[in-house]
């Protein structure tokens, strides 16, 4: 039975869906409307065989894969702007853009992105509601200092033990800074818990893993990072080298030069940026863990500057990541890897003596 092609033009009310009939040759167009999802539903059941249905990704589409793989439909999401990239003419809308994504799946074309298997989707689902979390308690906190700096209380972060709590609670202050510090103080409660139950969940997630449990044993690297980390990556047998792990996670360097002239822009941020925050907050433990880690950050930071170097070094940890999870294998590991392919590379080069710059090489001379 031959392959079913349908590409969709898919927005958040409606969806605009082209494909081809096989039976007579000819490329069907119709819209159907979002409001009523049975007769989504019903107009993708009647197709018989494998089907294959292509469409942009979007965040607003997990519903709609979601029926798709329920009826037994393989689900390709292709990258925006290369799909619009490869369109050939200058005019745009729906039933262009759904027989655009039809030509380009029949023809081989079509931009496709990896899709994570169902336990990833939902665990960095629940990572990135935890950064918002922490983000609306960080701007609490911050909040909460500015009452008591106002308040003539400079504590620093002292100022969320008991101790400065108690201090912060009897402190003189105009009405409107007391009714600010009680509904700040009340915010942050609620935020604790549901910190607390993200913490309980993700530890339930990481249970009998063993991907989990060999990449924490590298300093600085805790269960969040891991999480993200192997949730991301996974499967790391799609990537070919080294380059292209940190090319998917966005900390390839954009380069923009031409004849003499050279420019580097940085990093190109492709990929997902809780990945990336999460290396460079790992970076920063490990850098003072790890001694080659250690050594290389400090040796960029002199020539480059501290940020760059946070940065260089997130990459680094990013790529012995993926190699402990290729390799299947632990922070012990890698290290003894690490010093035997050192010593390797010193055995085979000349046999010149080792002498200090301005002294001879022999005490005779």
């Amino acid at each position: 039975m031959e392959t079913i092609y349908i590409g969709v033009d898919f927005h958040a009310r409606q969806q605009t869906i082209c494909y081809l009939k096989t039976e007579t040759g000819e490329l069907v167009t119709c819209e159907l409307k979002h409001q009523d999802k049975e007769v989504v539903r019903a107009f993708y059941a009647q197709f018989v065989g494998q089907v294959i249905v292509g469409l942009e990704a979007s965040g607003y589409s997990p519903w709609f894969e979601r029926m798709l793989e329920e009826l037994g439909c393989q689900v390709w999401l292709g990258h925006a702007t290369e799909i619009r990239r490869r369109a050939r003419w200058r005019q745009k809308n729906d039933r262009r853009d759904a027989e655009l994504i039809l030509d380009l799946m029949l023809h081989n074309e079509f931009p496709r992105l990896h899709r994570p298997a169902v336990q990833s989707r939902e665990v960095l689902r629940m990572l990135r509601y935890r950064q918002k979390l922490i983000k609306m308690r960080t701007m609490s906190k911050n909040s909460l200092q500015a009452i008591a700096l106002q308040a003539g209380l400079a504590k620093g972060s002292r100022l969320f033990t008991k101790a400065g709590q108690q201090e912060l609670g009897t402190a003189e202050m105009s009405p409107v800074l007391h009714w600010q510090r009680e509904h700040w103080l009340q915010l942050m409660e609620p935020l604790n818990q549901q910190l607390l139950e993200t913490m309980v969940w993700f530890k339930s997630q990481s249970k009998d893993d063993d991907r989990i449990t060999r990449l924490r044993t590298h300093p600085g690297i805790g269960l969040l990072t891991s999480l993200c980390i192997v949730h991301t990556l996974q499967p790391v047998s799609r990537f070919r080298n080294t380059r292209k792990v940190a090319a998917y996670a966005g900390f390839d360097p954009i380069e923009r030069s031409s004849a003499e002239r050279k420019c580097f822009l940085g990093i190109s941020k492709a990929g997902s940026r809780l990945l990336r925050y999460l290396l460079v907050e790992a970076a920063q433990t490990a850098v003072r863990k790890d001694e080659d880690l250690k050594r290389f950050y400090q040796r960029l930071a002199d020539r480059r500057g501290r940020p760059k170097a946070k940065v260089a070094a997130a990459r680094k940890l990013l790529i012995r990541a993926y190699i402990m999870m290729r390799d299947e294998i632990d922070y012990a590991e890698f290290r003894h890897r690490a010093v035997a392919a050192r010593l390797a590379r010193r055995s085979q080069g000349p046999n010149v003596p080792e002498v200090l710059i301005g002294q001879p090489a022999s005490p005779e001379q």
